[in-house]
């Protein structure tokens, strides 16, 4: 084997050596293609095939960008094609289509079930209905289950055969068992469960709202829309209340913090809110007139030099008529009498001039005409509040020490609010909760002393405890310092006492030493034998010794001697 590796290296090399340059860029060429083309079909191969969300495309832009942008809540990659949305795989689809119908994103023109059953050609009908009805079965177990909050599912389909006869035919049923997670609100949250109710009557053909049972574990029927509206109304009062409280709330809020950045906590301690609201839809429709303004105010004058008019004309006709005849007075038929009275009888066979002119004018004015709906609408807002007045310690002026009652309690004074400052508190409520006397808002803020016995009870106690403990503190103090102090006397009088008495014993010794040393000098001057103990001759070695130190080492012997005398 490797003999004949060698002979294919030796060959290729011989062959390589032959080649010429161009026909080695070609191999090279020809390499480096084949290279690309298997990365680009690994590439192609391992990216993971992507299915379609929707079978159909989502030509609204708001609804698709709607999507979009809940399913990337989800952290979820899709692609987006000419309205059609991608993703990885169809248990992802399943999820976002359960999510997506939970919360009503799903467009009406899109049936999400277009793309899931296919009938095959190759077996019965019969085959087909029970293969269809298990498929469906099993589809809309998955849907539903892909809900966050669903811990199980169960789907009954019953697909009757065709019937000859529409009398005759049994109609199509379906009951789904669902089991929630503990603190869902899928089965009392009407939208949620109208939106997997409108998700089965789409899956199922020929399924009427009638036919379709979805209950709980316990047999309850919960898409029982028709009874569940007294309780959708229970459920909207009880909105409602919490929409006045959560109102009441922020305004509480609102004017307690004002009030006590000014006023301080203690002095406003609470607030009573109370809000009349209007929950009805109304629409109101509504026109006004304001005139034209020719000339816009000057904001640099102090007066109104705009120039307004109630009107202008549009266009204008002036038709004037004219006429003139000769006045008659008809009297009767020929051969009769007049009857006509004297006045018209002197009018006959006068000639008359009549001129009527007439000026038709359009005219514009400014009209605004505004269409709302109201709802909820705030009738009546009433915020009620007690302040305290000041608390101040009285003192007496000689002693500078606060007074005491007979009870053992430091007095104190009260001083109420001024009505200036009543009145400024009201005026910062109605500030801060947009007062509108038109629809009848109150405010009122009293003045009256909160009951503080209890509290300053407890003050005065942990006063008083305070100044009991510091006086304490002050007399250990005092006798700590007293004993420090005698310690220090102590300790001064017996190192003098020790000292004197050091310097006795030392003066003594010597005293007799020089006894001794003159006892032996006049010894031995007289010639007299003298023997020393052995104490003596000890003393005397040591001391010819220290004498000898101290002349060879001077500054060892001071250094050593101030040590001593340190130490004492």
């Amino acid at each position: 084997m490797n003999e004949w590796l060698k002979k294919v290296a030796a060959k290729a090399k011989e062959l390589w050596s032959k080649w010429k340059p161009i026909q080695k860029v070609i191999l090279f060429g020809i390499i480096i293609i084949v290279i690309v083309v298997i990365v680009a079909t690994a590439k192609v191969s391992a990216k993971p095939s992507m299915v379609r969300l929707f079978p159909s495309p989502v030509t609204n832009d708001t609804n698709l960008a709607k999507i979009l942008d809940r399913i990337n809540q989800e952290n979820v990659e899709v692609e987006e094609s000419e309205g059609y949305i991608y993703v990885q795989d169809k248990r992802t689809k399943t999820r976002l289509t359960a999510i997506l119908n939970d919360e009503g994103l799903i467009p009406s023109n899109v049936d999400i079930w277009a793309d899931y059953f296919d009938r095959s050609w190759s077996t019965t009908d019969a085959d087909q209905n029970v293969k269809l009805q298990v498929k469906k079965q099993e589809e809309l177990r998955k849907f539903i289950e892909s809900y966050t909050d669903v811990q199980f599912a169960n789907v009954s389909i019953e697909l009757p055969p065709d019937k000859l006869f529409q009398e005759d035919q049994t109609p199509v049923k379906c009951s789904v068992i669902i089991g929630v997670k503990g603190n869902s609100d899928l089965l009392t949250n009407t939208k949620r469960i109208r939106g997997i109710h409108n998700a089965i009557i789409a899956c199922v053909d020929g399924l009427k709202d009638e036919n379709l049972i979805i209950t709980d574990t316990e047999g309850v029927q919960k898409n029982d829309f028709a009874g569940m509206e007294a309780s959708e109304a229970v459920d909207r009062v009880a909105k409602q209340q919490k929409l006045i409280v959560k109102r009441e709330n922020e305004i509480r809020a609102k004017v307690l913090k004002g009030l006590q950045q000014t006023y301080t906590s203690d002095r406003c301690r609470e607030i009573f809110v109370s809000v009349e609201m209007d929950m009805s839809d109304k629409k109101i429709d509504s026109t006004e007139y304001s005139p034209i303004i020719i000339t816009p105010d000057n904001p640099n004058t102090p007066y109104d030099d705009s120039e307004k008019r109630d009107y202008l004309p549009w266009s204008q006709q002036t038709v004037t008529n004219e006429y003139t005849a000769q006045g008659w007075s008809p009297e009767g038929p020929p051969g009769a009498a007049g009857q006509n009275t004297p006045q018209y009888s002197d009018l006959s066979n006068v000639v008359g001039h009549s001129v009527q002119t007439g000026v038709t004018q359009n005219n514009v004015i400014n009209t605004t005409q505004t269409s709302q709906v109201a709802s909820p609408k705030i009738d009546r807002v009433t915020v009620s509040v007690n302040l305290d007045g000041t608390w101040k310690l009285k003192m007496d002026p000689e002693k500078k020490t606060y007074l005491i009652d007979d009870e053992g309690y430091r007095v104190r004074e009260y001083t109420p609010l001024t009505p200036e400052q009543i009145k400024n508190a009201e005026n910062q409520i109605k500030g801060a909760i947009g007062y509108n006397e038109e629809r009848g808002d109150r405010v009122w803020v009293t003045n009256e002393a909160f009951d503080r016995d209890q509290q300053f009870k407890e003050e005065d106690e942990e006063y008083f405890a305070k100044q009991n403990r510091t006086r304490t503190i002050v007399l250990i103090l005092i006798a700590v310092v007293v004993v420090l102090v005698g310690f220090i006397l102590f300790r001064i009088i017996s190192k003098e006492i020790e000292r004197r008495r050091r310097e006795r014993e030392a003066r003594l010794l010597a005293e007799q030493q020089a006894a001794r040393e003159r006892a032996l000098w006049d010894a031995k001057e007289d010639g007299m034998e003298v023997t020393m103990s052995v104490e003596e001759t000890r003393r005397m070695e040591l001391q010819e010794n220290a004498i000898t130190m101290a002349k060879e080492h001077p500054e060892d012997v001071a250094m050593l001697i101030r040590t001593w005398l340190m130490e004492e």
